[in-house]
């Protein structure tokens, strides 16, 4: 069955950092020597074209509505590099007349005197890796900024232009209080970022963390850290619009709601995920090999795709609901039958079971997930998947 065309986006990821941190599950390596820069630029173009070959754009299409450069660090890239390849994006997608364009960049010095030329180059969103305002916190977390550097970073950009800035915050943080934890999201409050990601430090599988933890607070205060902030970031006039994510009004990330609404996006760089509808209504999903060396030898060819899979009917509702169960507001109806084909009945499992519990709010145009199943967001999502 043909489900209408969603909106579109581009992921572009740059595997590299200068250290990698000890919470850090992301698919980022250490630099070792000189940065690649032209290269990879070159491999991402070439990745780009083998993705539109091998699954066209349809013409109908509406043009590209954000793009999202993550890591690793984005910002060991020049602004020379990032501009080119926004050109060459340029001449490969159509751009919407509003794009919205993001770099992920460390508050380190070194990159923040970048910022002109990432301006210039056309990015018109930044997202500050900030952690914390704390400098023994950003100690214990292994960043390689300090505090001082961090609100530096953020005059900068605000000199080079750019009025839609994404701090990123953690909470629930090594031997941290929830006095601590206030102070330092007040600090940052202080800023007035257009948008805060504010989250909990977890033990990720994998990490330096996870094989050392670190003593981490209690639930009881890793609650009330989460529930302060939720107020703090309030009544500083932030709308909470997904989990983790608090923004002013019309500064929501344009790039992630897209993501939790289940639409459309482009995945190109070392470790990018993407996801696609076909012509003929399936889904499909792709993501590329992690490693950069193995990228880079392959890119712009189908030997750079490490998995690909089509999603199978069956598991559309969860794959949507996952998503925009994230969303404070919850989703249209509507958006859940365009996108997955299907009827918002009976049939869907677990939907009877997250009925009679109480963790969903309907009305005969939306759904959202109720008071109780936003604080158990995970147990609702498992009904779905198990059920």
């Amino acid at each position: 069955m043909s489900l209408p065309t969603p909106p579109l986006a581009l992921y572009v990821h740059f595997p590299w950092c200068i250290r990698k941190c000890p919470y850090c599950d992301f698919n980022s390596h250490p630099l070792r020597g000189e940065l690649p820069e032209h290269a990879y630029v070159n491999a991402l173009l070439r990745d780009l074209d083998y993705e539109l070959q091998s699954v066209p754009i349809p013409a109908a299409a509406p043009p590209l509505v954000s793009i999202f450069m993550g890591g690793g660090t984005p910002s060991l890239f020049s602004a020379q590099e990032i501009g080119s390849l926004l050109d060459g994006l340029s001449r490969r997608l159509a751009f919407a007349p509003d794009i919205e364009i993001t770099l992920e960049a460390n508050p380190g010095t070194a990159e923040a005197q970048r910022f002109c030329g990432y301006r210039a180059a056309g990015i018109n969103r930044l997202s500050l890796g900030i952690q914390s305002l704390d400098d023994a916190q950003l100690r214990r977390l292994g960043r390689i900024h300090g505090s001082a550097e961090a609100v530096q970073a953020f005059q900068m950009a605000r000199a080079a232009g750019f009025d839609n800035i994404n701090l990123d915050l953690m909470y629930a943080l090594p031997q941290q209080t929830p006095q601590d934890a206030a102070t330092d999201l007040r600090t940052l409050l202080a800023l007035a970022p257009e948008h805060v990601s504010y989250y909990q430090l977890t033990l990720e599988p994998n990490t330096e963390f996870a094989l050392r933890p670190p003593p981490l607070p209690d639930e009881d205060d890793a609650w009330a850290m989460h529930e302060q902030g939720l107020a703090l970031l309030d009544a500083a006039g932030y709308t909470q619009y997904e989990i983790s994510a608090h923004a002013r009004p019309g500064k929501p990330s344009r790039h992630n709601v897209n993501y939790w609404m289940f639409g459309d996006y482009l995945g190109i760089g070392a470790g990018a995920h993407g996801k696609r509808t076909l012509a003929d209504g399936r889904i499909l999903r792709r993501a590329r090999h992690k490693h950069p060396k193995t990228y880079l030898q392959h890119a712009g060819t189908v030997a750079a795709i490490q998995e690909e899979r089509t999603v199978a009917p069956t598991d559309l509702p969860f794959e949507f609901l996952m998503n925009a169960l994230r969303l404070r507001d919850g989703f249209p109806i509507a958006e859940f039958t365009a996108r997955t084909g299907l009827a918002w009945d009976e049939r869907i499992h677990g939907l009877r079971e997250a009925r009679a519990r109480g963790l969903l709010e309907e009305t005969p145009e939306r759904v959202r997930a109720s008071p109780l199943g936003w604080r158990h967001l995970n147990a609702v999502l498992r009904l779905f998947l198990d059920a």
